[in-house]
């Protein structure tokens, strides 16, 4: 990932810098942006491993438009029964700004007892939702008391976390960082209420 002017030129050459199918990655996610102009952008490349211990490569484009937050996910397939040849598959959601409910930005700062203002944390997580993917985690109710055996019920939370995206300065670089900073920034200022 690396800092590039904000503008279609640069997301692309971020993109290409990937090296992750840049033409079929470039193409999804410039058809989904249409003509708008970029305000922002993250190109985050991984690897994963599945189950039989094979490195299956993955990347996000997160976009943001002047009305839209584009996410562009792109994974790699191997040969299966009826297909050959390894494949890929993307997938891109257009999402208008105001449906973003949440924007939360996780830093992770190592001695935080030296930690100086303006120095980037070692590791930021970015986590944005707008509804479309929800947790419930429910646990058994209690009342506090060990020897109750009464029914309490459930508790439990609901929390939204359509998209998650770690970086850190050690895997990614601390431009990574950076840009995923910014990035959210900018998101959390397009989504927020108009002061009159």
């Amino acid at each position: 990932m690396r800092e590039t002017r904000v503008s279609a030129a640069g997301l692309r050459e971020a993109i290409e810098h990937s090296g992750y199918y840049p033409d079929l990655v470039a193409d999804a996610v410039e058809s989904a942006l249409g003509k708008e102009p970029v305000v922002s952008y993250v190109v985050h490349h991984e690897a994963t491993f599945d189950p039989a211990m094979e490195v299956r490569r993955h990347i996000t484009v997160v976009v943001l438009s002047p009305t839209r937050l584009l996410v562009c996910h792109t994974d790699e397939h191997p040969p299966a029964e009826g297909v050959p040849t390894p494949h890929a598959s993307t997938t891109t959601e257009a999402i208008p700004l105001s449906r973003i409910r949440s924007v939360a930005v996780t830093r992770l700062v190592p001695d935080p007892a030296a930690y100086v203002p303006g120095v980037p944390p070692s590791e930021v997580t970015l986590s944005i939702g707008w509804g479309a993917i929800s947790h419930i985690d429910l646990e058994p109710a209690t009342c506090g008391d060990d020897n109750c055996e009464a029914d309490h019920g459930y508790t439990g939370a609901i929390t939204c976390d359509d998209l998650q995206l770690r970086v850190s300065e050690a895997a990614d670089g601390p431009e990574a960082v950076a840009q995923v900073l910014n990035f959210a920034k900018a998101l959390s200022e397009a989504t927020a209420p108009a002061v009159p």
